[in-house]
């Protein structure tokens, strides 16, 4: 069973990971300096969303996480659409998590792009076989890879921040004040995550008091060390962070190497490459056992089901995860696609997760009640994300229809069967 630390940890891990090995370059590519002002809002933003999911599973503990809100508020067609919009982002994503790390390994160890694709490679190769052992497993190794991600990040903000130009926030918005919008669509990756833990809700001992208070540790320590890695990197970094220069490839080593010198770009690839194992653990366990969840549910062939119940390790879930991960890997080697592309597609599947999750809230969540503001304060900004995602919702509601009729075809084939035969 999984203890308040482990889960603050998998909470950690899921959101804070990879976000802040690549993005602060890429948010200010987007934005300029001005993706300052994108990370305090997705930090304000995280409060009721992370909130709201803690409540959800506090009251509802089940390894279909939002899917199971969905189904409870709206039926089992909005629980399909949440599911797999969850369940295929994590192989969308997972190659892109793992490319992070990939470069901070390429940046130290040379070798280019073959070095950050073998890497990738390998890490998702342990992932999978770390899941396979179960979440005791998984929740132990987390632990450990929370307090490296602290202590590492708490180091570079630190001993960075002395050589802070504040020169380097001029002009502030070189790309207009717009250019806001699209730099949090882009951060919403890296604030993805509050929504992983909860397909493992069940598994805490006591859900009702343990998952509000991991997510309490994991929402402090999530938000301060985001602003101050990010406040750094702009702040230390400058120009060079935005145009791919100085720092641009692998602002954490840059900024380590600043701040405290020697062979740092070899500990910060090593560091990276834990952190990402941290963030794609925590998913591949989400995803595996929500996969398990929904064909129990009828949301996926009943093939996956096994492994749903509490405790219980979901395999086959978790090696169709692994394959389409390993696809979209692949894919990305052939046609050379980058990072950001699959990060703004990932980020379109958990904003409808969140838009239909926090709506679910509403409805699910006691009148006049702290949690029912919050969910109503965290709907409106899902709304206001989607806004910001445009077109690659596109790829999201692909999924979502594809859902829907998954779901419809099952429920024609239920009423069929259960048509009494007719005497001819």
């Amino acid at each position: 069973m999984l203890t308040v630390p482990q889960g603050a940890a998998l909470s950690i891990g899921a959101v804070l990971g990879t976000g802040v090995i690549a993005l602060p370059a890429l948010a200010a590519q987007t934005a300029g300096p001005a993706a300052l002002v994108a990370w305090g809002i997705l930090v304000v933003l995280s409060i009721p969303l992370a909130a709201t999911f803690a409540a959800l599973g506090a009251r509802y503990p089940d390894a279909g996480g939002v899917a199971t809100y969905a189904r409870r508020a709206f039926g089992p067609r909005a629980s399909a659409i949440v599911g797999w919009s969850f369940f295929l982002a994590v192989p969308v994503g997972a190659p892109a998590a793992a490319l992070f790390a990939g470069e901070y390994v390429a940046s130290a160890a040379g070798g280019g792009t073959a070095t950050a694709l073998g890497t990738a490679a390998v890490l998702m190769v342990i992932v999978t076989a770390g899941n396979l052992g179960g979440i005791r497993v998984s929740g132990k190794l987390q632990l450990g890879l929370a307090a490296l991600l602290i202590t590492l990040l708490v180091t570079a903000t630190v001993t960075a921040l002395p050589h802070a130009d504040l020169g380097n926030l001029r002009p502030f918005a070189p790309n207009g004040w717009w250019s806001i919008g699209p730099a949090v669509a882009v951060l919403v990756w890296g604030f993805a995550g509050w929504e992983a833990v909860t397909s493992l809700a069940a598994d805490f001992r006591t859900p009702g008091r343990d998952l509000p208070r991991a997510t309490g540790i994991a929402l402090v320590v999530v938000g301060l060390l985001y602003l101050g890695i990010a406040a750094a990197s702009t702040l230390v970094l400058g120009p060079g962070l935005a145009a791919g220069g100085r720092g641009g490839a692998a602002p954490l080593a840059e900024l380590l190497a600043i701040g405290v010198g020697g062979h740092v770009r070899t500990i910060a690839a090593a560091a990276a490459v834990l952190l990402t194992l941290g963030t794609m653990n925590a998913y591949y366990a989400g995803a595996a056992k929500l996969g398990a969840a929904l064909g129990r549910d009828g949301a996926l062939p009943a093939w996956f089901a096994r492994g749903a119940a509490a405790g219980a390790v979901p395999r086959r879930s978790l090696l169709v995860v692994a394959a389409l991960g390993a696809s979209s890997l692949v894919l990305v080697a052939a046609t050379g696609m980058g990072t950001r592309v699959l990060v703004l597609l990932t980020s379109g599947c958990f904003v409808l997760v969140y838009l239909l999750g926090s709506a679910a809230a509403v409805k699910l969540l006691p009148a006049g009640s702290g949690a029912r503001a919050g969910a109503i304060v965290a709907l409106v900004s899902s709304i206001g994300l989607v806004v910001v995602t445009g077109w690659y919702m596109i790829g999201t509601l692909v999924i979502a229809a594809g859902a829907a009729a998954y779901v419809r075809t099952k429920s024609s084939d239920r009423v069929v069967d259960s048509e009494p035969a007719r005497l001819t």
